[in-house]
């Protein structure tokens, strides 16, 4: 096996591309790769980016998603040699992180894991039967570092941490099935560092300026971690440096 099995994607799949880091993902590939194919999924009906993709408009927290990005893939070609997964959320107007026990509810807990995690299983759904043995393949989940267990030393953030725990555990298991039917690939979860976007926008205070990156910093150095990857960090949870973060 080379040392570098996806350092050249011939085609590359952005899921969750209208959020900031998903922007600037497809920017750093589109630039580093101008020849490779682009390809975008989100809720919105079209991105706001000169960038040449092709667009699927689903809702992947909802399970005929499966088919309907399924359909898409098989009409553009080949399985994506990469996939980056960008869907997740950590509030929304009426619900923020649960300091306590008492704050949890059910609702918001539920739609945490359909945002954090069903929409990463069902993309996987849909890309699995394209797969193929002797093609590289490399997929990668923007995870969060709160979401290692054994790293958790603060507590609070029910949902966001419970369902981030998911997803890696959803990585881990990806890992490991399809690491059996395809020859070169590799499965792993990144955590971007804290990045200046709507998700972090109300907790960003008492960030350090330097420990607050651009939505294109974190692309790029996201982007440097993929390409740089082999088969020994498949299943692994890591960090924006390329660092393994524990499970």
């Amino acid at each position: 096996m080379a040392d570098r099995p996806h350092a050249e994607p011939e085609s590359i799949l952005v899921a969750g591309a209208s959020g900031g880091i998903a922007h600037a993902l497809l920017e750093e590939v589109a630039a580093r790769w101008p020849g490779a194919q682009l390809l975008t999924t989100s809720r919105e009906q079209e991105l706001e980016t000169d960038i040449a993709h092709r667009h699927c408009t689903v809702e992947l927290s909802e399970a005929d998603s499966v088919e309907a990005v399924r359909t898409f893939l098989q009409r553009q070609g080949p399985a994506p040699s990469w996939v980056v997964h960008c869907c997740g959320i950590l509030h929304d107007d009426s619900h923020g992180p649960e300091k306590s026990l008492a704050q949890c509810q059910d609702d918001w807990l539920l739609h945490s894991m359909r945002i954090n995690v069903l929409t990463h299983l069902h993309l996987a759904q849909a890309v699995a039967p394209l797969l193929k043995k002797h093609r590289p393949f490399l997929w990668a989940s923007l995870s969060a570092k709160v979401g290692s267990i054994e790293d958790n030393g603060l507590g609070g953030w029910y949902s966001y941490r419970m369902s981030k725990a998911a997803l890696n555990m959803l990585v881990r298991n990806l890992s490991i099935e399809w690491g059996r039917k395809v020859n070169e690939c590799c499965v792993v979860a990144v955590h971007p560092g804290t990045t200046d976007t709507a998700l972090s926008g109300p907790f960003q205070e008492n960030i350090r300026e330097d420990k607050l990156f651009s939505p294109a910093t974190s692309a790029g150095r996201i982007v440097d971690v993929l390409q740089q990857l082999s088969r020994d960090k498949s299943g692994r949870l890591l960090f924006w440096d390329g660092g393994v973060l524990p499970w």
